[in-house]
């Protein structure tokens, strides 16, 4: 049963949270970050990017990069940039995007439901980037930025999302990418303990996004329980920052695919290969959109072409075997184009659906990449079925927008 509890968050004042917030360390370098955070020093990024501070080119693995980290925030609590709330709260956070809004509670997750696999996660993480998240995690002994949860839908839940959202919000502001943002605080004891008394109903948490983040805001507790000889099980390292959103309120974007060659094969002999196991259809010079499960748009030539996967290549009873993602790596980027490896062919590169298929046509066009293939999203059903198999989906399948802003809410670990 999923555990959670509420914390003091140490967030911005409401006249500063848009100068304050950022988007999340991995969607962006530090010459992005840097450009991003440019006159503004209440910018988060001198937190969780802090390579911003020194010279271009500075590695942000250096340990000067990491005490930066720490003094910093100690700097945006001194000056009153963050501040923390003096009784433990949970939070309302919702994100809107092209019209639609998805609300999630911001929670302290319990570690041990990570390490017991009670919150489940459905991609490989590499010890190199957990380690990174790590340090920075132990130097400012809080979690800096919140993971992204997902949850089974449950009505007593959805009740508190309808009453909490008809207040009036604590923030609520447009980000320069057009994405809203609007958080409420439940600071009332009965829903706070609603809450926690609802999540306990729930067997599983699933991370949405944010694997490596997970992993290490975890390890690091688990960690300091090792260490403290006082150990009793209710301090706040036990517990880690996290957003959990009702399954239904999320979507999934493809996740789409460009490739630099055809493995030597000349455009024709390519779609006659195809063809062993696809309808192939042309459709012309108009983007192509899938249509569903197991139908492809691929982009060659100048036309868009339609591939539906013929029946007996895919397996709808297997959780791996069901993805699309699975059925054109197998059938087309291996059996075709040689492609065996995913993360590390330097043949492939991957486009977030949030992009556009003329993103797509646009690295064709330009001769950069020889062909596109794009894929009918994944569904959060499909998700939970992997994870609770225990098993791990392809490289490159879920792409989630909006993306979390960092800054909203810090959890500190004492």
């Amino acid at each position: 049963m999923a555990k959670v509890k509420p914390f003091r968050g140490v967030r911005p004042p409401r006249e500063l949270v848009e100068e304050v917030v950022s988007r999340p360390y991995d969607v962006l370098n530090s010459e992005e970050a840097r450009k991003e955070a440019e006159g503004n020093e209440k910018s988060l990024y001198h937190i969780i990017k802090p390579e911003i501070d020194f010279e271009p080119g500075t590695d942000e693995h250096d340990p000067k990069v990491y005490d930066k980290a720490v003094e910093n925030f100690k700097k945006f609590q001194k000056e009153g940039w963050l501040v923390q709330d003096s009784k433990e709260n949970y939070y309302i956070y919702a994100q809107t995007m092209e019209g639609r809004t998805q609300y999630g509670f911001v929670v302290g997750a319990w570690v041990n439901d990570y390490m017991e696999g009670r919150i489940k996660k459905h991609e490989l993480t590499r010890r190199d980037k957990e380690e990174d998240r790590m340090k920075h995690v132990r130097v400012n002994n809080a979690n800096i930025e919140p993971v992204f949860f997902a949850f089974p839908d449950n009505e007593a839940l959805e009740q508190i999302i309808r009453e909490v959202t008809a207040k009036t919000p604590e923030y609520d502001f447009v980000a320069p990418d057009g994405f809203g943002h609007t958080l409420w605080v439940i600071d009332d004891d009965a829903t706070i303990a609603k809450v926690t008394e609802e999540f306990e109903k729930i067997p599983n948490l699933y991370i949405a996004d944010g694997h490596h983040r997970s992993a290490a805001a975890a390890l690091v507790g688990a960690e300091k329980a090792k260490n403290n000889p006082n150990h009793k099980g209710d301090e706040e390292y036990n517990y880690f920052l996290a957003v959990a959103f009702p399954a239904s309120h999320l979507r999934i974007i493809d996740y789409n695919r460009v490739v630099k060659d055809l493995n030597g094969l000349t455009e024709d002999e390519f779609l006659n290969k195809l063809k062993e196991n696809f309808e192939v259809e042309d459709k012309g010079a108009d983007i192509y959109s899938p249509s569903g499960l197991h139908n492809f748009a691929l982009y060659l030539g100048g036309k868009w072409y339609s591939l539906t996967a013929k029946p007996g290549t895919y397996d709808d009873n297997d959780p791996i075997g069901v993805l699309d993602v699975t059925v054109s790596s197998n059938l087309i980027l291996r059996d075709i184009l040689g492609i065996t490896d995913l993360r590390s062919d330097k043949r492939i590169d991957f486009v977030g659906g949030i992009r556009g298929l003329g993103e797509l046509k646009r690295r064709v066009d330009n001769g950069e990449m020889k062909m596109a293939l794009a894929l009918y999203p994944v569904t959060m059903d499909q998700l939970m079925n992997i994870a609770d198999s225990g098993n791990i989906m392809p490289p490159k399948t879920t792409w989630f927008e909006p993306k979390l802003r960092s800054g909203l809410i810090i959890h500190k670990l004492d």
